[in-house]
């Protein structure tokens, strides 16, 4: 079975575009967290959330392929544009046949989705676009980015809600290991901060409602968190076979070493209180690394700031980890960029991957509370210089999905 490496990190965040300026921001512990500018919040209990600012979509793609494009789509495309830079590995005819996509997106096209449910509602069904259905489909941004790049190795679109950027990147790697594909883009991408994807999650009552401090308004692990905050933007990382790097001499952020998922079977949205699934997951995917728990020196988690996922998970953490749980380093990166749904995971796998090569890892910014249900060490005071061996992060989504991916340095 081939080793899998990550060589090349694209980033789309509420806090910086390219993994450059992501990561300096992540490491000042910057949030992305402000009023709603895309539309008019009056009515609804939220205005908050973590945009993308200053997006310019013609510097990644053709103008007019642009506006075919729905802004998730857009976010892929130039993300998958980055990873490829950072790479520098170039497509051509003789390997675009072993260059792979598997992008995903938890709920895809909502912009266009309601935008063009307005138009046929003001000026009837003649009037909406031909480009609705190809604008709106989640599979979108995996096909783009293949368009764009001329990518014809294998190609998918993961969708497990909130664990499909993070499932993506672990899909993507079996390809590679049993020998498909040599390389694989692959990620999440989302654009959900619409009046209806917003609207919804206030009903559900997931959404934080802190819309007098909204860089204080992600709080994952502490006492007075209220709701996750809306993020969007798109993550894509470059996977290589070992041997495909090596041979390109490609630089080598870390080695994924262990993928697993499993699902809750408990809810739609809730976690399992006995986090059985969470544990499961986790023991599996370190299994998998073929390494034991103490092994683990840093966790990026899941940590979305809502009351039962930070808890659970760190129940969960404590049931895989034992003693050592004590010893972990833990960050929760939605506490600068928000809740990005189903790019969250490659976003946050982006973000563990620089940790290992840089030896250093980012604080989970606002918690000021501690809750005693929440007692581990999540890195509250700043960002922290730190050795890792190994790092394991999570990602969960409604419907029960789980993921848990293991990272590590890259060692011959």
């Amino acid at each position: 079975m081939k080793r899998v490496v990550i060589t090349g990190l694209g980033v789309v965040s509420p806090i910086g575009t390219g993994h450059r300026s992501f990561w300096q921001a992540l490491l000042a512990g910057t949030s992305g967290v402000d009023v709603i500018t895309r539309f008019d919040t009056a009515d609804f209990a939220t205005k908050i959330a973590a945009e993308v600012k200053d997006f310019d979509p013609s510097q990644y793609m053709d103008k007019k392929e642009a506006k075919r494009m729905d802004r998730f789509a857009q976010y892929g495309v130039a993300a998958a544009s980055l990873a490829l830079e950072d790479a520098e590995l170039s497509v051509t005819p003789d390997n675009a046949a072993q260059i792979g996509v598997y992008v995903g997106a938890g709920i895809g096209g909502m912009e266009t989705l309601e935008n063009q449910f307005a138009v046929l509602r003001e000026k009837g069904p003649a009037k909406v676009s031909p480009f609705f259905v190809p604008m709106m489909i989640g599979n979108m941004a995996a096909g783009q980015i293949a368009i764009t790049f001329g990518l014809r190795g294998p190609s998918s679109d993961i969708v497990s809600a909130c664990a499909s950027g993070a499932q993506a990147v672990g899909d993507a790697c079996r390809v590679i290991e049993r020998g498909d594909s040599e390389v694989m883009l692959a990620g999440g991408t989302e654009c959900a901060i619409t009046p209806l994807a917003i609207a919804g999650f206030i009903a559900a009552r997931a959404l934080s409602t802190r819309n007098d401090d909204p860089k204080r308004a992600s709080r994952p692990f502490d006492k007075e968190r209220d709701g996750f905050v809306m993020g969007e933007g798109a993550g894509v990382l470059v996977l290589e076979s070992l041997e495909h790097a090596l041979s390109r001499g490609a630089r080598i952020y870390a080695e994924v070493k262990g993928y697993a998922t499993t699902n809750d079977a408990h809810h739609i949205t809730s976690p399992d209180p006995e986090v059985r699934g969470t544990v499961r997951c986790m023991q599996k995917a370190l299994a998998d690394a073929k390494l034991n728990p103490h092994e683990v020196d840093y966790v990026n988690a899941h940590g979305t700031s809502t009351d039962l996922n930070d808890k659970f998970e760190t129940k969960a953490i404590k049931e895989v980890f034992g003693e050592h749980a004590q010893r972990l380093a833990i960050s929760s990166t939605k506490s600068m960029v928000g809740h990005l749904l189903g790019a969250a995971g490659a976003v946050e796998l982006i973000a563990t991957a620089l940790s290992i090569h840089e030896r250093i890892v980012h604080p989970t910014i606002n918690r000021t509370s501690p809750d005693p249900e929440c007692d581990l060490d999540y890195v509250p005071e700043g960002a922290r210089s730190l050795h890792i061996r190994a790092a394991l992060k999570n990602s969960f989504g409604f419907g029960g999905h789980n993921c848990s991916l293991v990272l590590t340095k890259y060692s011959r």
